[in-house]
C-alpha cells in the first residue's frame, strides 16, 4: 500500500509548480480585462509548453476554477472549461502530439456546424479556430525545435503553439455557448447570440494577438533560462 501511494504521488517539484502557475492563473485572472476573455490566457501556451499536458491542464484547472471562487461570475463554467483546455493544447504540440488536439477540435467543431444555429452565423468570427485547425499537424512538427539550443529555434515553434492553445480556448468556450446550449440556458435569443457572436469575435482576435505577442517575448528567453538551469525537463508530463 505505501509503494503504491508513493506511485500516485506527484512528485515536489510538480506540485511545486503547479502551485506557482495556478496563483499567476488567479492573479491574472483578477486584473481587470476591457476584452472578452481575462489576463490568465496570456500563460497558457507557457503554462502548457513548461508542464506538458497534463500537469498543465491540472495547474490551470485549479487556477481557473479558484480564480472565479475568489470573484464569481455567472459566467464562470467558460473559463473553467476552456482555459485547461488552452494549456492542455500547447502541452501536447510541445511534445509533438497532435491526434488528441486534432480529435478535440474535430468534435467540438462538428457539433457546432451540425447545431442549427452554428451554421446561421457567419463563419468570419471563427477564422482564427479554422486556421489553429489547419495548423495542428506542422505545429507539433516544428515544435521538435523546442529540444534545440538557442532562442531563434524557439520563437516559431511558440508563436504556433500559442495560436492553437488561444484558439482552443476560444473553440471550447464556443463549443459550450452553442452547441451545449448555454445561450437558451441564459434565455438569449439568436439575434442576440448573432450580436454576441460578432462583436465578441473582434475582441478574440485581439486576445489572440497578445497570446502570441506574449508568447514571443517571453517564452524563448523563460524556456532558455530553464534549460540552462537543467533542474527542470521541459514539457514536465
Amino acid at each position: 500500500m505505501r509503494n503504491e501511494g508513493k506511485r500516485l504521488a506527484l512528485p515536489a517539484r510538480e506540485v511545486a509548480l503547479i502551485g506557482v502557475f495556478a496563483s499567476l492563473h488567479i492573479i491574472l485572472y483578477l486584473i481587470p480585462m476591457p476584452l472578452w476573455r481575462n489576463w490568465a490566457i496570456l500563460i497558457e501556451p507557457i503554462m502548457g509548453v513548461i508542464l506538458g499536458p497534463w500537469v498543465g491542464y491540472l495547474a490551470a484547472l485549479i487556477g481557473s476554477t479558484m480564480a472565479r471562487v475568489i470573484k464569481p461570475t455567472e459566467l464562470w463554467m467558460f473559463g473553467v472549461f476552456a482555459e485547461p483546455l488552452g494549456a492542455l493544447a500547447a502541452g501536447f504540440l510541445a511534445k509533438g502530439n497532435w491526434k488528441p488536439i486534432l480529435a478535440i477540435y474535430v468534435v467540438m467543431l462538428s457539433a457546432y456546424f451540425i447545431h442549427p444555429l452554428g451554421r446561421q452565423l457567419p463563419l468570419w468570427p471563427i477564422l482564427d479556430v479554422l486556421l489553429s485547425l489547419a495548423l495542428i499537424y506542422p505545429t507539433a512538427k516544428i515544435s521538435k525545435r523546442l529540444s534545440e539550443d538557442g532562442i531563434k529555434h524557439l520563437t516559431m515553434p511558440l508563436i504556433l503553439i500559442a495560436l492553437v492553445s488561444i484558439a482552443m480556448d476560444a473553440l471550447a468556450r464556443i463549443f459550450l455557448f452553442i452547441p451545449a446550449g448555454l445561450y437558451s440556458f441564459f434565455g438569449l435569443t439568436n439575434g442576440a447570440v448573432y450580436i454576441i457572436f460578432v462583436t465578441d469575435a473582434i475582441n478574440s482576435f485581439i486576445e489572440d494577438a497578445l497570446v502570441v505577442i506574449t508568447a514571443f517575448i517571453i517564452g524563448p528567453p523563460i524556456l532558455t533560462a530553464i534549460r540552462r538551469a537543467s533542474w527542470l525537463r521541459i514539457p514536465l508530463s
